[in-house]
Parts: C-alpha cells; sequence; structure tokens
C-alpha cells in the first residue's frame, strides 16, 4: 500500500556511523538482545526484534505514541512528525507502516527508503572451509573491481548437455582436459552471490572444488600465499576464457557487455586476450647494460603486477624505546623497483659482444600501464631456515597515485591517465606465510568494507590507510569517472545512468590496440614470474576458525 506517514517517520542519516554495526540480518534487538527477525525504524535507526519474536519493534511503536499523547498540545504536534512508525526488516528490506497496519510500496519524495535500503544491502561475506582466508581476501578484493567483476556477472549461465552428458557443464579446462568442471563458471557464481545482499554469508565450496581440480598444489586446507593464489587463479581463469573464443562452446562476451578487439593477438598469454589480460596487463621495459663494452640490451616483459621490495633500510626492527624512523611509502617502493641496480655475481649478465658474462647494470621501465594496477609488497623472504616476515607498515595514497615518472615515455601520455585511485587492499596478520589470517578492505560505491571471512563491516578511510598493505589493487582514473562523480553529487539532476558496459567496452578496446603495439607474446603467467614474484612455499598450520554460520 501507499504511505501517507514516510515523509514525518523516515530521515536518512548522511553519516553512515550511526547505523549499527555488522551485518545488516545479524543485527540485535536493543532489549532482548535477539538476533532473530530484526528490524530497523526508519525515524531513530534504533533496532527491535519483530512481533514473531519478542514484538519489540512494534512496542517500540506503542511507548512513542504514549510518550505523545502525554506532552502538551504544541510539544504533541512536534512529536506527531516523528512517530516511529515505519520500519524496515533487516534481511529482506521490506518496509511496514505500523500506523498503517501495512507493508509499504511507496517512498518519500527525496528517496529516502532506498538510500537506506541501499545502504543495509551491504556485501556478502565468505565461509572459511578450513583455512580458505587466502582465497576469500582475494575474491572479495576481485569482486570490488567494478570493470572486471561485471564482465563475469554479465556472462550467461552455462548450458547443459543432453544424454550421456546431462549435467555436466560446456566448458573445457585445456590444462586439465576436464569438461565437468568450470572454474570461470563457480567464479562467476560467486561473483553474484557476493553483493545481492540476500544473505549474510556466502560458501564458495564449488569453486573450492574446481581449485581443487584444476589447481592441485592449493588442494588441502593448509594455509596458503594470498598473492600466489591470485597468480593461478587469473592464469586459469584467462586459459579458460582464452580457449573457449579458440573454438569452445562458452560466449566470449555478454551480450552489451565488454568486448575485446580482434588487436589483441599480440598481447596476451600465450596468443590470446582475455578480459585478464585487458584489464590487468602491462608492459615492462628492462634494459641491461654491460660495464664493461657499454653494450645495451632491452627486453619487454608483460606484467599482471608488479612485486616491489620494501627497502632495506625501513625493514630493521626497533624496540618501544627508540625513534621510529622515517616511515616507509608506496613510493619509496616504487622508487626501488625502479632504480638502477648493479647486478652481483650471481646474476652475471652474457653479453653477446664480449661473449662472455660480464658486470652489468639493470633498470625497470613501465611501458605500458594496466587499467588495474596490481601492486604486491614482498613480506615474506627466505632465510637459511625459515621464512620470515618483514612487518614494515607502508604508507600508501588513497586517491591519486600519480605512476607519470615510472613510464618509459612519460611525454606521450596523458596526466590522467596516469592517476590511480585504490579499490581493494589484501592484509595478511600473523608472523609467517603458513599462518596467521588474511582479510581485506575493498571500497564499493564510495563506502569502505572489511571483509573478515563470513563478517563484513563498514569501516572508513583512516582504518584502511593504517592497515599494513600485502597486496594493493589500484584502478586508474579516467575521465568518465570524474563526470559520474560530478553527476552523483549534482542532486539537482536527475539523467539516467552512464551505459557503465558500452564505457568498459571501448576502454578495453583500447587498452588491447595500444597493448598490440608492443610486438611482443606474453608467457605463462604462472612461469613468467617466478623470478620476481614472492611465491609462497605451502606449510602446514593449525587449522583457523570458520566463519560463524550467519545465515
Amino acid at each position: 500500500m501507499e504511505c501517507p506517514h514516510l515523509n514525518s517517520n523516515v530521515s536518512c542519516p548522511s553519516d553512515s556511523s550511526r547505523f549499527p554495526n555488522g551485518t545488516p540480518s545479524s543485527w540485535c534487538c536493543n532489549v532482548c538482545r535477539s538476533n532473530k527477525s530484526p528490524w530497523i525504524c526508519l525515524t531513530c535507526l534504533m533496532v527491535h526484534c519483530g512481533r514473531y519474536v519478542n514484538g519489540h519493534a512494534k512496542k517500540h511503536f506503542e511507548e512513542s505514541q504514549v510518550l505523545g499523547i502525554t506532552q502538551k498540545k504544541s510539544e504533541k504536534q512536534e512529536k506527531e512528525k516523528s512517530h516511529h512508525s515505519v520500519c524496515m526488516d533487516c534481511s529482506s528490506y521490506s518496509v511496514f507502516c505500523y500506523r498503517c497496519d501495512d507493508f509499504v510500496v511507496n517512498d518519500t519524495k527525496l528517496g529516502q527508503v532506498q538510500k537506506v535500503r541501499e545502504h543495509l544491502q551491504s556485501a556478502t561475506g565468505l565461509r572459511n572451509l578450513g583455512n580458505t582466508c587466502f582465497m576469500n581476501a582475494i575474491l572479495q578484493s576481485l569482486s570490488n573491481i567494478e570493470q572486471f567483476s561485471c564482465y563475469f556477472k554479465e556472462l550467461p549461465a552455462v548450458a547443459l548437455r543432453s544424454g550421456k552428458t546431462a549435467g555436466r557443464r560446456m566448458y573445457h579446462t585445456r590444462s586439465q582436459g576436464d569438461s565437468s568442471v568450470s572454474l570461470v563458471e563457480e567464479f562467476r557464481k560467486t561473483l553474484c552471490s557476493l553483493w545481492q545482499g540476500s544473505q549474510t554469508a556466502f560458501s564458495p565450496d564449488s569453486l573450492f572444488y574446481a581449485i581443487w581440480k584444476i589447481m592441485p598444489s592449493f588442494r588441502g586446507y593448509q594455509q596458503q600465499d594470498a598473492h600466489e593464489f591470485m597468480r593461478y587463479l587469473l592464469d586459469h581463469l584467462h586459459r579458460e576464457l582464452q580457449y573457449s573464443r579458440n573454438g569452445a562452446s562458452h560466449p566470449v562476451s555478454p551480450q552489451d557487455g565488454v568486448r575485446l578487439s580482434s588487436a589483441e593477438g599480440k598481447c596476451c598469454i600465450n596468443g590470446t586476450a582475455s578480459v585478464v589480460t585487458s584489464i590487468f596487463g602491462g608492459i615492462l621495459q628492462n634494459e641491461v647494460n654491460c660495464l664493461i663494452c657499454g653494450t645495451e640490451s632491452r627486453k619487454f616483459d608483460p606484467f599482471l603486477d608488479l612485486s616491489l621490495d620494501i627497502p632495506s633500510q625501513f625493514r630493521q626492527k626497533r624496540s618501544k624505546d627508540q625513534d621510529p624512523g622515517p616511515t616507509c611509502t608506496l613510493r619509496d617502493c616504487l622508487r626501488s623497483f625502479t632504480d638502477l641496480e648493479e647486478l652481483d655475481e650471481t646474476e652475471l649478465y652474457y653479453c653477446h659482444k664480449c661473449k662472455k658474462r660480464q658486470k652489468s647494470t639493470k633498470k625497470f621501465w613501465i611501458q605500458k600501464l594496466p587499467k588495474v594496477l596490481c601492486l604486491h609488497l614482498k613480506r615474506f623472504h627466505w632465510t637459511a631456515f625459515l621464512r620470515n616476515k618483514v612487518d614494515t607498515y607502508v604508507e600508501f595514497p588513497l586517491k591519486g597515485l600519480d605512476m607519470r615518472g615510472y613510464l618509459l615515455e612519460p611525454e606521450n601520455s596523458l596526466s590522467e591517465n596516469c592517476l590511480y585511485d585504490l579499490v581493494a587492499v589484501v592484509v595478511h596478520h600473523g608472523s609467517g606465510v603458513g599462518s596467521g589470517h588474511y582479510t581485506a578492505y575493498g571500497s564499493h560505491e564510495g563506502r569502505w568494507y572489511h571483509f573478515n571471512d563470513s563478517t563484513v563491516t563498514l569501516t572508513n578511510e583512516d582504518t584502511v590507510r593504517k592497515a599494513k598493505a600485502y597486496i594493493l589493487f589500484y584502478v586508474e582514473r579516467t575521465e568518465q569517472v570524474a563526470s559520474d562523480k560530478t553527476a552523483t553529487n549534482s542532486t539537482a539532476t536527475n539523467q539516467p545512468a552512464v551505459d557503465t558496459a558500452a564505457t568498459d567496452s571501448v576502454s578495453l578496446e583500447v587498452v588491447a590496440q595500444d597493448m598490440a603495439a608492443a610486438d611482443t607474446v606474453l608467457m605463462d603467467v604462472a612461469a613468467s614470474h617466478t623470478n620476481a614474484l614472492d611465491v609462497a612455499a605451502p606449510d602446514n598450520a593449525a587449522l583457523e576458525n570458520e566463519g560463524e554460520d550467519m545465515a
């Protein structure tokens, strides 16, 4: 029914801190502390249980009515403007008015009910299946990269075959030759479940099963390295999408979705591009100079992420009584990565002019920046007997990371295309890669969330800044994004939303064509960066506590 009381009963706070912490469907009644059937008053934002539990939501309305009657006439008239009669179900997000004694279908003129509903429809957590926090943190981070996740979410569900193969999916995984499992399909279903707001936590057991079959090194329940998992995941997603483009029955892209140009052939892993290489793919130029004869060698290296050392001067552990010293910044790590370096005796370069290995210098330049810049901080280092963690805090910007100074030809790039904004952070808690715990921070529609397995909570930028980042995901700032933000901030306009799918399509084609100009073929992702990656060795660890089933 259409409720006439919304305008006087609904308030939409601009400060999100007024809402309770935690996932809405798990909020507790302010009176009896029950988390069954929570309802939130849209006037004062207090949470009470529904009428089929202890009925404190209705009692809250009735008490406000009694209070209004005992007031003086002038005060009563003022009180009638906020009767606490409208509340929202924190699980289904339906709205009920106690004065009308019916469910409500309309909204205020300013759309305040929908704003509250959008606030409550937050992200869904991922249940821990037994030390799978490394997987959960990566999945939540990738889900917040809109251009990447939208591509998969818009893919059509896989059709089923008939006859003897009924029930088997139509995908083929080239690396395993197993047509009964599709990593792309399970990844798609997981992403679709994360932002529906219909459940507190989702169990990614089907995806985990597919990972076990396709990536044997991740079988079992021991703790794994999140960065290594991310690299293998992106590699196998790319391989399956690549294979489908070369003859499998899976459609390349959803209708009106992100489309990849035919010019991408030279810029992908193993010869054919995919959404993975189009979004995460960049190109490095590796310059090596012989110190004896001066011969210069140049090589183009593709990358999906950059692994950055934390400079040694920032790794020293200091006691509480000592001065903390200078703060390490992300720029220090990037500068260390691109600075001229003299190769030591174990890395002598074979000079084709001298016909033998000689002392030489090496320097990296970024020739092509990706749409999504993934920066991996090397926090784990092998010693003679064990693997140590570098626990140094690295300061990183949330907005406006300028990569122009690390480009090979910065004069040929627009300054706006070199700016990146943070969209997700993976954090490792603990002392070793074979133990500890992974969580993630992600930005979604202007709000930051903390993803801790099945628990998802709203957080703020200051908390994100203080995190000891392990993997950082930055998204290229575009003119389209800037114009979208301007349109969003303007309350006077009611223009239709921008067709992001079409925008993504154009941007991906431009990236692919630019990258194709670099006449190089990418090698296998998992193997090509062995010397640059901080690869984790799977160690046995005590099982972490599974996320509590809050659904």
